[in-house]
Parts: structure tokens; C-alpha cells; sequence
């Protein structure tokens, strides 16, 4: 026999206006809306829908949901070996105890999605009007590759509650309904909502940030953020520029493009590229090679050159032929990383480094430096594929005369920062001709379509993070940048 206990058990979904997608209309909607074409980015989405594990987490389920459907990589560990996104690892911007307590902003989950590596278009419901928000449902819908989460008011509905977030599964043309993937699945079914009362419960003020809710779409993203300089010197030169950046840059700088490597468990690969890690190679290796063919590499390379021992992060970075190592350095990292621990105070030492090339049927050698790592009394072998560089690669093992043309190079890392840099980082300068060309150097006007969305990325992510910090992200969401 079952004690009485004090609790709830779901709510009655109020009906109209929200049609249960069980429901017998709610299947018919769902059968229409599939022959229409407009249910496209629901697939993905079912595949990997969640329940938030928390009452105030639905920000974080529905950006998890989202992200693992979109097949974003996080880079570090679940749990076991598994790396896959969870509301647990969503922290980037705000502490998850805070969020537990009192739930997230809309622009702090923008900053969130940014944060974990996803490409994001946000708007506050009066930086848009209803026709502009029904052609974003649209464009989702219709395709797997982007998908929309929305910030709305639950009372619009008659639903209990107040703020809400959840995906939005798919659009019925004909009857200008979108299909809601309430995350609180607890409380309420998936249902079927008219766009216009969608639209108002969006344009709904949210208390605590004294702003509109909204939308925001959710694509794949190229790339990781960086950091944040702005000068306020007398400098005389493109070199002593430079000098001035560098000199100012915190030791784990190289962080900025941990994307570069495909970090992979000996075990797990073998020999063999899956397509997959060919892609993203060969995409990483196209951004680094548009890098190399800047007007600033040519300067980056030069100062790196003649940098003296002042500059010890730079030199570390910098010694791009010292062979044993590197290979080292990238296994001990790469093992961190598989390890979720990337950054941390544990100690990893590679005790042998291999570095050869992986070609077959035709492919391009990529690059593949494999170590054995020991942390204690453990130890793992590690695999780390990386894309080649224009050097010819020869060499295998310890021999400190061995050559590599393997990226990234301090000059590629130190070029990427300085292209990723606001406009605002050099406005301190003084002299006018010195300003000219630095713009001119770092403009984003004149890149390569893949590098200039790398940079712009890039940038995003880092205004975002710093608006974070200063906890004005909701304030200042969807300012242009330059």
C-alpha cells in the first residue's frame, strides 16, 4: 500500500490555447506540418530532448538539448569517457548554485551558448516584429542545422508559473502554430501554441533584468574565444605594438586555440580517420593556412623572431622546432582534456612521444603525434591528430634535430589573438600613422569569408564574456560589432 505524499504530479495542460501534441490534433498538426516540410530541425531535436533536472534549469536543459543535437563537441569529459553536454557543465557565466536558487537571464544563456562554442543569434521581442520572428521559425524548421530556444511568460498561456525557456520543435504553416519542447516535462507535454501568443508571451518584461524576453537561434559554430587587451601607450611602431601586447599576455595565452588538435584515446582510432575528424581538420587547417597569408603574420613572425628572453610565454610558444618537446606538451595536453582536467594543477608527464602522418585512399597526411602519459600510478595512451603545416614532416621520436610542420606555431596562436582583438584595442594610440596601419592590419574588411567568420566569432565571444563580468549581458544584447 502506497503512503499519501505531499508533492505534484504534472499539471492539466490548458487547452485552447495550447494543443497537446499527443493529443489527436496535436497528431494531425504534427503529420501536416511534416508534409509541409516544416518539422526538419525536430528530428534532431527529439533525439537528444531532456528533462531539466532542476525546477530553475530550464535555461540550461534547453541550451544542453540543443547543443547535443547541433553534435557540438565540449571538448571535456561528462562522465566515464564520455564527452557530451549536460546542465552540470553549463557555468561558464553564471555559478550553477545561483541558477539553481533563482534561475538564468536570456542574456546570460546567450553568453552560455557562446561560452560552449556555438554560433548564436539573440533579439530581445522589440528588437524584432512578429513577421521577423515567424521567418526565424521558418528557417529552423525548415532545416536541421540551426535551432531556436524561447524566453517566454508561461501566464500567457493560462499555464502556471512565470519565465519559461524551451526549444521550439517545428512550425505549422496553415495554422501559424510553432510546437513547444517544454524541458519541464514534469509539468507539461510537448504542445502546439499559436505564433502570435508565442510572440506575446516573448514580449513580456523579465523582472529581474528589467528586459524583454525573446529568442535565439543556435547553429554550428567554427571555433573557442580568446581574450581581451586595450592599449593605452605611446608606441612608435607596428613592432613595439606588438611588444606591448605580448609582453602583457598571461601564461596559459596558448588556451585560445585548444580547437586546433582532435585529442582521441590510442584505442579508440588506430589508424583510421572517421569522416568526421577529416572534416574538421581539413576546416581548421583551411582557417590556419588564411591566417599564415595575412599582412599581420608577416609582423607577428618578425617580432617573434628577434623576441627576447623577457618574453618567456612567447618563447615557449615560439620554439616551433624543438621537436621532443612539443610532441610532449600537445600529449600531456591532450590527455588533460580527455581527462576534463585541462589547465589543472595535476601532474602529467608524456614518457615517449611518436610523431608520423596518416594518409590513406588519397587523403592529405594529417599529422598524428601520439605519447603515452603518466599521472601517478596511471597511465594512457594518446592520440592527438593535428592539422600539417607547409614544412615537410620526417621525423619520429626523441631526436632534437628532428623538423615538424605541425600547427599551431606561436605565430599562428599570436596572429589569431590579434585578428580576434575589438577595434577598441588600439584606439589608444597615439600617433596617427601607427593607428592607420595597425587598423588596417587587423581590419576584418579584406579576410577570407572562413577566417573573417572565425575572427568575428571570435570577437562576439569575447564581448559577451566580458558584458558577463560586468553583468551587463542582457542590457547590451545585440550590439553591433565592429
Amino acid at each position: 500500500m502506497k503512503m499519501a505524499m505531499a508533492g505534484l504530479y504534472k499539471r492539466v495542460l490548458p487547452s485552447p490555447p495550447a494543443v497537446d501534441f499527443a493529443s489527436s490534433d496535436g497528431k494531425q498538426l504534427f503529420i501536416e506540418a511534416i508534409q509541409n516540410g516544416t518539422m526538419e530541425g525536430f528530428y534532431r531535436l527529439i533525439s537528444y530532448f531532456q528533462t531539466q533536472s532542476e525546477p530553475a534549469y530550464c535555461g540550461l536543459a534547453s541550451l544542453s538539448m540543443v547543443l547535443n543535437a547541433l553534435a557540438i563537441d565540449p571538448g571535456r569529459k561528462w562522465k566515464g569517457p564520455w564527452r557530451w553536454f549536460d546542465e552540470s557543465m553549463l557555468d561558464c557565466c553564471e555559478p550553477l548554485e545561483k541558477v539553481k536558487e533563482k534561475g538564468i537571464s536570456f542574456g546570460k544563456l546567450v553568453c552560455l551558448a557562446y561560452c560552449a562554442g556555438a554560433k548564436v543569434e539573440a533579439f530581445h521581442s522589440n528588437q524584432k516584429t512578429l513577421d521577423d520572428f515567424r521567418n526565424f521559425v521558418v528557417r529552423c524548421s525548415t532545416s536541421d542545422d540551426c535551432h531556436m530556444i524561447s524566453s517566454y511568460h508561461r501566464a500567457t498561456f493560462k499555464q502556471t508559473g512565470t519565465g519559461h525557456f524551451s526549444p521550439i520543435g517545428g512550425y505549422h504553416a496553415g495554422r501559424d502554430m510553432a510546437l513547444i519542447l517544454d524541458v519541464a516535462r514534469f509539468k507539461y507535454p510537448p504542445h502546439w501554441v499559436p505564433l502570435t501568443l508565442l510572440w506575446e508571451a516573448m514580449d513580456n518584461v523579465d523582472e529581474a533584468t528589467g528586459q524583454l524576453r525573446g529568442f535565439m537561434l543556435i547553429s554550428r559554430p567554427h571555433r573557442d574565444p580568446g581574450l581581451l587587451y586595450t592599449l593605452s601607450e605611446d608606441l612608435k611602431d607596428v613592432h613595439k605594438v606588438l611588444s606591448a601586447v605580448f609582453s602583457s599576455l598571461p601564461s596559459n595565452f596558448g588556451e585560445f586555440i585548444k580547437w586546433i588538435a582532435e585529442v582521441r584515446r590510442r584505442e579508440d582510432g588506430g589508424q583510421n580517420l572517421s569522416q568526421e575528424e577529416k572534416g574538421r581538420l581539413a576546416l581548421k587547417e583551411e582557417v590556419l593556412k588564411q591566417v599564415q597569408e595575412t599582412g599581420l603574420f608577416k609582423h607577428v613572425a618578425s617580432f617573434l623572431s628577434s623576441v627576447n628572453s623577457c618574453c618567456r610565454n612567447i618563447l615557449a610558444l615560439s620554439h616551433e622546432n624543438n621537436l621532443p618537446d612539443i610532441a610532449a606538451g600537445v600529449c600531456c595536453q591532450g590527455a588533460e582534456l580527455l581527462a576534463g582536467k585541462f589547465g589543472s594543477s595535476e601532474s602529467y608527464c608524456c614518457r615517449e612521444t611518436c610523431v608520423t602522418t596518416l594518409k590513406a585512399n588519397g587523403d592529405k597526411p594529417i599529422t598524428l603525434v601520439s605519447g603515452t602519459v603518466v599521472n601517478g600510478s596511471s597511465e594512457q595512451g594518446v592520440d592527438v591528430l593535428v592539422p600539417s603545416g607547409p614544412k615537410k614532416l620526417n621525423c619520429c621520436g626523441s631526436s632534437a634535430t628532428c623538423c615538424i610542420g605541425m600547427y599551431p606555431a606561436g605565430n599562428d596562436v599570436l596572429t589569431a589573438l590579434l585578428l580576434a582583438l575589438p577595434p577598441e584595442t588600439w584606439s589608444g594610440i597615439k600617433d596617427e600613422k601607427l593607428l592607420h596601419e595597425i587598423n588596417s592590419l587587423v581590419s576584418t574588411k579584406n579576410l577570407p569569408t572562413l577566417l573573417q567568420e572565425e575572427v568575428l566569432h571570435l570577437r562576439r565571444q569575447l564581448h559577451l564574456l566580458k558584458k558577463c563580468q560586468e553583468n551587463k549581458v542582457d542590457e547590451d544584447l545585440g550590439a553591433p560589432l565592429c
